[in-house]
């Protein structure tokens, strides 16, 4: 227990956690101190570890129950991928990894744009936790945003734009923007495809209030003409998304970064396609989104 000690990255979010061997059971004085480092770091950064499946499960799971892998992830060959078979269920491959000429994972090597996990369903996922199996060198690296410090640094005018406004999370495309299989391309964003949510966000723990904007395209305030929808959307997206409110993972392997889904947002640098990138995903069951 002495030896935990919680190391805070110096920008606008994330923290590492030293002392702890998560492939050990972890005890509940040592969970607590963890669980309150992430309500005040919101991410964490956990290096060294040596997991598998299983232990990945069991640590995640002390945050919530575990969420099912997206349908999207489930839905590729997952005979081909090094997921244990009891794990399939509640473990994505995020990878550029193929074999015999097929993807084990999903994403691939390219960019992807800042992002809230599956906010395009009633009930994202609160938390999001990534293990790395295999990384390259140089590339791949993983970007997020204080959407808290986003919300309480907005202008007065701004803030009075979006109060009480709810936004379309698009759930037609991934977050590299590809459309996905079932869906059509949508000419009006007054009719795109998902959940519903407020634009500020009551935190259900810390009862804080931040951004949740989920992705840009596809993206609707309800009740204005889409030309103001844009504009506002626009000029939101504009302060959220810059460095004061981000920090960057370069990734090595065994190093796990989890995530607060409900108060950041994340984003993928591209990497190049010939080299390996191997992660093991899991997320948890999330709340009703509560306006704030």
């Amino acid at each position: 227990m002495s030896e935990l000690w919680i190391q805070p990255t110096g920008a606008a979010l994330a923290a590492d956690v030293h002392g702890v061997d998560l492939s050990q059971p972890v005890s509940d004085e040592v969970f607590a101190r963890i669980a309150d480092a992430w309500g005040k770091h919101l991410v964490l950064r956990f290096s060294g570890q040596k997991l598998d499946d299983r232990m990945l499960m069991t640590f995640s799971a002390r945050f919530g129950e575990l969420d099912r892998v997206p349908v999207a992830a489930a839905s590729l060959d997952r005979a081909d991928s090094d997921v244990i078979d009891e794990a399939r269920e509640w473990v994505a491959v995020i990878a550029s990894v193929k074999k015999d000429g097929k993807a084990v994972g999903s994403l691939g090597n390219y960019e992807l744009v800042w992002h809230t996990d599956m906010s395009y369903n009633a009930l994202p996922p609160r938390a999001s936790l990534l293990y790395a199996l295999e990384v390259p060198a140089d590339g791949g690296n993983t970007g997020f945003l204080n959407m808290y410090a986003a919300y309480e640094t907005l202008s007065p005018e701004l803030k009075r734009a979006i109060e009480g406004k709810t936004c379309i999370h698009d759930s037609s495309r991934n977050s590299a923007g590809e459309l996905r299989k079932g869906f059509q391309r949508t000419i009006d964003v007054r009719h795109t495809p998902g959940a519903v949510h407020p634009l500020v966000r009551l935190h259900p723990v810390t009862g804080r209030k931040a951004l949740f904007l989920g992705r840009r395209p596809g993206a609707y305030i309800h009740g204005l003409e889409v030309e103001e929808s844009e504009a506002l959307l626009d000029a939101i997206w504009a302060h959220a998304t810059q460095e004061k409110f981000a920090w960057y993972q370069k990734w090595r392997a065994g190093d796990l970064v989890m995530w607060d889904n409900r108060c950041v947002m994340h984003r993928r640098d591209a990497f190049d396609e010939s080299l390996r990138r191997l992660m093991h995903r899991t997320q948890i069951v999330g709340e009703n989104v509560l306006a704030g």
